[in-house]
């Protein structure tokens, strides 16, 4: 045991003088400083660096919320048109055959079978020439208020 701690204190001792080896740990505490500093410094960049990108992503965020608004507000305004050419068409569909049931009436009173060939009446219908409206004429239509939740 005693050879053991021999080579300890001669271990120790190999470094020279006590000066010496105060020098070795000044430079030792010098480096250690200047890696902590460059520690740091990397720290202090990294959070700089996420901060950008934390403010750029929120400027992407925003963008993407303010074009899903449009969207979405675009899309209900286009199913509001949507709803009243529907009520449009169902109009128009009941009023042609409302049409289609008079022109079939007046063919079975005009088709009595006297032989005599008969002209169809002419039944105006100012749907039929919208271009062609002679008096006032406002048909049942349907507007975006129907359709309001």
């Amino acid at each position: 045991m005693a050879s053991i701690q021999r080579a300890a204190v001669s271990s120790g001792s190999e470094g020279g003088d006590p000066a010496t080896i105060d020098e070795r740990k000044r430079k030792r505490m010098i480096s250690n400083r200047e890696s902590a500093r460059r520690s740091r410094l990397r720290k202090q960049k990294l959070l700089e660096d996420l901060t950008e990108e934390v403010n750029r992503l929120q400027g992407a965020s925003k963008e993407i919320i303010e074009t899903i608004k449009k969207k979405e507000d675009a899309y209900l305004k286009m199913e509001s048109a949507n709803n009243i050419l529907r009520a449009q068409t169902m109009e128009l569909t009941d009023r042609l055959q409302s049409l289609n049931s008079i022109i079939k009436r007046a063919e079975e009173v005009n088709g009595n079978g006297n032989g005599f060939a008969s002209e169809k009446p002419q039944i105006s219908d100012p749907l039929m020439n919208p271009w062609q409206l002679s008096y006032p004429f406002h048909p049942l239509m349907a507007s975006p208020d129907m359709f309001l939740h």
